[in-house]
This record gives C-alpha cells, sequence and structure tokens, in this order.
C-alpha cells in the first residue's frame, strides 16, 4: 500500500491531463488508452455459420494493432477478449472487462484458445483491451459471429 500511496502523491506533482475517462485500479489511475487508426480484430477461426464439435479452437487476428500482455503499456498494443454470448449492448466499453465464463481474457498475449462450450448455438465477438482490460477509445471489436456447438 505504501508503494501505491507514493506514487499517487508523485503523480499529483505533475501536470496531467482531464480525467474524464479516468478509471480506478486500486490506487493507480489509467485513461482510455486511444485505438490506433484503422485497427481491427477479427476471428480467423471457427469461421461464421460453422458446426463444430468439442473441444473448439478459437483463432484471432489483429491488423493495425500489436498484441502485448495484460500489464504491459506499449504504444499501439493490446490483448484479445473474447466475449461469449455477450450482446455488445451489455458491454461497458469505459470499464475494464469483466472476467468470467462470458467473458474470456487473453492477457498473456495470446492468439488463439481452445475451448470446452455446452452443445447449442452460441454467438463470439473479440474485443481488443489495453493493458489495464479497458477496450481502446473508440472499442476495437470483431464482427459477431455465431458457431453450433454439437
Amino acid at each position: 500500500m505504501l508503494k501505491a500511496t507514493i506514487l499517487t502523491a508523485s503523480l499529483s506533482a505533475f501536470a496531467l491531463p482531464a480525467f474524464a475517462d479516468n478509471h480506478d485500479h486500486g490506487d493507480q489511475m489509467a485513461m482510455r488508452t486511444p485505438a490506433p487508426e484503422g485497427a481491427e480484430v477479427y476471428l480467423i477461426s471457427p469461421a461464421d455459420g460453422a458446426t463444430v464439435s468439442n473441444p473448439m479452437t478459437f483463432r484471432f487476428g489483429a491488423r493495425g494493432i500489436g498484441i502485448a500482455p495484460a500489464g504491459i503499456d506499449a504504444s499501439d498494443t493490446g490483448h484479445h477478449h473474447l466475449l461469449i454470448n455477450v450482446d455488445p449492448e451489455e458491454v461497458d466499453f469505459s470499464q475494464s472487462l469483466p472476467s468470467d465464463d462470458r467473458h474470456r481474457h487473453f492477457g498473456g498475449g495470446q492468439t488463439e484458445a481452445t475451448l470446452e462450450l455446452p452443445a447449442g448455438t452460441h454467438t463470439f465477438m473479440l474485443v481488443m483491451g489495453d493493458h489495464f482490460h479497458i477496450p481502446h477509445d473508440p472499442p476495437i471489436m470483431s464482427q459477431p459471429i455465431t458457431v453450433t456447438v454439437e
């Protein structure tokens, strides 16, 4: 706690930009990371409309943005989050994405993952998160795809 207090005190000595879009991460403050112009993410596989069996492997793609693990604050980078059966209208893009069965974090910089999912039809969408798991501004997200698991 002392280290965070010292960091907070030392930051107050510098002129900082307005924090209208800031998010509190413990005692740390962060602004939303600007999205690189033209950056996009997409699902390489499975294909939209595919019927697959378990385990299923997802391959993630990105253009115009580098991949870096969570916690690494490098220019024009982020890491993937896979949203499963999540309506984009439900997502608060100004906050750190939750980590649960519907919001899978790939904070190690992974570009593929193998998952077991219940049988049925599911929707998937990628969202790029910055070093704090907060979507970029504007959010970099894939088109949703629908896949049936047998």
